[in-house]
């Protein structure tokens, strides 16, 4: 478990202080990340500017609730545009988001924001037991709490003080008349039973051990009870605000099985444990035991070793990507069903993604009906913070033609020091030939420029799927001003369903996601990325709040990106087909297209890169109505500028099938989509 910000004495005391349920009204208020009814997640200390934060304590189940929610709503009217910011807090364990909208919605107050404390270890902070109970906040003072009662006059007055620049006496009144909130763990004394050897410490062993160990990820090892002991406010600090574990999905959209988030049980056990001391306790110490080593090749020595051209990373400065080409140097074609990505430079490499090039050394006269000839390339692997070996479903793979070559992208980042990074990437064949091929594409829009200070910007594309196919893994990407993000898949017969989202999206950790069950994707679907942005200086990660960020490569530009792998159900190797080139032919219609009507609207034509598309939008438009159809659209393609594009990579940052073919074509069109996307990401 990893920490981002350090404690203050003060906090470190605290956190380990006796229990804050049911005790009296906190006097400053820590920070803690929850998710709200719209599954948006919210930082209380991330509107550190704000003259107040004002909480409430409530529950959709009664009429004294709905009152107090009412009375809220009238400040939030009064002061909101005042840069105060307001929460509703729900506790419940039996109401669920879609209750809570419903509930909103009919009490007229479907813009409040509501936040779901699932765990309840923000209510019990709070010291909240009955509902209509709120505390008024001030960011500038630590977020010290300067109201604590009833939403009313009293209220009012104090953050009328805040927002005027007074420094108000604090105010505590009892508040009366709210319904009883349940909560779980009522009785504080229960939290000293919670037994280290038994109940603590082999959550950590199964949650954390995976990077708290030697020579992994993490800065520091989870290898005894005493270094725990040491770390216990920072491990309570990251499981309140959810960075810790490493692992963002919305737990109520879809099923992963790379899930190794804590569960809510987990959550509450850690924290009250801490909460009540940290005691060692009886037994045996499980960390000092447990086998927590970083095996070079987790799935096993591979088949074949790729051996990255080593780059010496400078002390400083920012470095473009570097494309190596190594040609393949098996002598018979093989099937890739897993890879594994060793950086040798884990502070140096920031990512690395791939693409395989068919055929990289035969000659053009290549029989174009043979088998070989006609398989596409893919992935032969990524790798970004926190990303485990990859691996094929079963009778699923990717093929290596015996004269083909790979190709990577490799994202270096400097670090104050010179070092030489040697990556290696391990391969991991099919005994025989796999019964299905493996795709990637990516849904991507660069229609965007994020304005200096907006912190909520929304950007839209999809992909539409020609025929039947099936998913087995997701992947989103943006950079330091992404933070939020969702895939929706939309059917042809007019009903939708969330594949994935993650309320909160963290740059420093980038995973696949696959689903237990494969996506089963119907043809003519369409499958809808959406990602908002934070260009605000309220993003501790943005690296310049000021500028007006385009797309790019480079962390301090932006990227809308979000990878599927598949299957076509209708594709086998002996039968490959031509379903990736046609949707990726529609990928730049889609990315303009966000009414999703299959039609391009002269407002949707945005971006620096469609200037010659919005001004020549009528003169294209030839049936005079307003709208771009698909024909349309391509017929205007004549007319768009080229751009110098490195070798084999599109506007997207995609790798594609080709990639690498310098010999024959040192510059990519950027019209040229027709191939298939290869690259985990960029």
């Amino acid at each position: 478990m990893l920490s981002r910000i350090a404690l203050s004495a003060s906090m470190l005391a605290l956190a380990v202080a006796a229990p804050a349920v049911m005790a009296e009204t906190p006097t400053y208020a820590e920070n803690f990340r929850l998710t709200d009814q719209n599954r948006f997640a919210h930082d209380l200390f991330h509107y550190k500017d704000a003259p107040a934060v004002v909480l409430m304590s409530t529950t959709m189940d009664s009429d004294a609730a709905a009152k107090s929610m009412k009375a809220m709503a009238e400040l939030q009217a009064k002061y909101e545009a005042k840069g105060v910011k307001f929460y509703l807090i729900n506790p419940s364990q039996s109401e669920t988001r879609a209750d809570v909208r419903a509930k909103m919605a009919d009490l007229d107050l479907a813009d409040m924001t509501v936040l779901m404390d699932e765990s309840q270890l923000v209510s019990e902070s709070l010291s909240f037991d009955t509902t209509g109970e709120v505390l008024v906040l001030s960011p500038a003072k630590g977020y010290k709490v300067l109201y604590s009662g009833p939403v009313g006059a009293d209220t009012a007055k104090v953050i009328s003080a805040l927002v005027a620049g007074e420094a108000p006496e604090p105010k505590m009144i009892d508040a009366v008349g709210g319904d009883k909130i349940e909560l779980l763990h009522s009785d504080a004394g229960k939290f000293e039973n919670i037994s280290y050897s038994k109940d603590v410490a082999p959550i950590l062993v199964e949650k954390c051990g995976a990077c708290h160990a030697e020579g992994g990820i993490a800065p520091w090892e989870i290898n005894s009870y005493e270094k725990v002991m040491g770390f216990a406010p920072m491990i309570r600090e990251v499981i309140r605000t959810d960075r810790m574990p490493p692992y963002f999905p919305d737990p109520h959209i879809g099923e992963f099985e790379n899930d190794d988030e804590l569960t809510l049980e987990e959550q509450r056990t850690i924290v009250h444990w801490i909460e009540a001391g940290a005691p060692r306790g009886e037994g045996e110490d499980p960390l000092a035991t447990a086998d927590l080593t970083i095996e070079d090749w987790p799935l096993g020595e591979p088949d074949y070793i790729v051996n990255v051209t080593p780059f010496t990373l400078p002390t400083t400065g920012l470095l473009d990507y570097e494309y190596p080409v190594i040609e393949n140097e098996l002598t018979e074609g093989k099937w890739i069903k897993a890879t594994h990505v060793r950086p040798g430079s884990m502070q140096g490499v920031h990512h690395v993604t791939s693409g395989y090039i068919q055929n990289y050394n035969k000659s053009d006269e290549l029989e174009s009906d043979s088998i070989e000839g006609r398989l596409p390339g893919g992935s032969v692997g990524s790798y970004t913070p926190g990303q485990n070996p990859q691996t094929f479903p079963e009778g699923v793979g990717t093929y290596l033609s015996p004269d083909g070559a790979y190709r990577f992208s490799m994202h270096y980042t400097t670090f104050g020091k010179e070092e030489t990074d040697r990556t290696q990437v391990g391969l991991y064949f099919h005994d025989e030939a796999p019964d299905y091929i493996m795709r990637s594409s990516v849904i991507g829009d660069s229609n965007f420029e994020i304005p200096a200070g907006e912190d909520n910007y929304y950007v839209k594309s999809y992909l539409k799927f020609p025929a039947d196919a099936e998913i087995y893994v997701l992947y989103p990407h943006a950079h330091y001003r992404g933070k939020h993000v969702e895939l929706t898949m939309l059917k042809p017969d007019g009903s939708e369903e969330i594949l994935i989202s993650l309320p909160r999206y963290d740059f420093n950790w980038q995973r696949d996601y696959n689903p237990v069950e494969p996506i089963q994707v119907p043809a003519g679907s369409k499958l809808v990325a959406e990602w908002w942005y934070d260009n605000s200086e309220n993003n501790w990660a943005n690296p310049d709040f000021t500028a007006n960020v385009l797309p790019g490569d480079q962390t301090h530009e932006e990227m809308m990106y979000f990878r599927v792998n598949y299957r076509w159900l209708d594709e086998t190797p002996e039968n490959v087909t031509t379903h990736t080139e046609e949707m990726m032919k529609d990928r730049l219609f889609a990315s303009l297209d966000d009414s999703l009507d299959e039609k391009v609207q002269k407002a949707e034509v945005i971006g620096r890169r469609n200037t010659w598309l919005a001004e020549g939008f009528d003169k294209y438009d030839t049936d005079g109505d307003g709208e771009l159809t698909r024909v349309e659209f391509a017929a205007a393609q004549k007319d768009r500028p080229r751009r110098n594009m490195r070798a084999g990579v599109n506007e997207f940052g995609d790798i594609e099938e080709g990639a690498g073919e310098e010999k024959k074509d040192k510059e990519a069109d950027m019209t040229s989509l027709e191939t298939e996307s290869q690259a985990g990401l960029q």
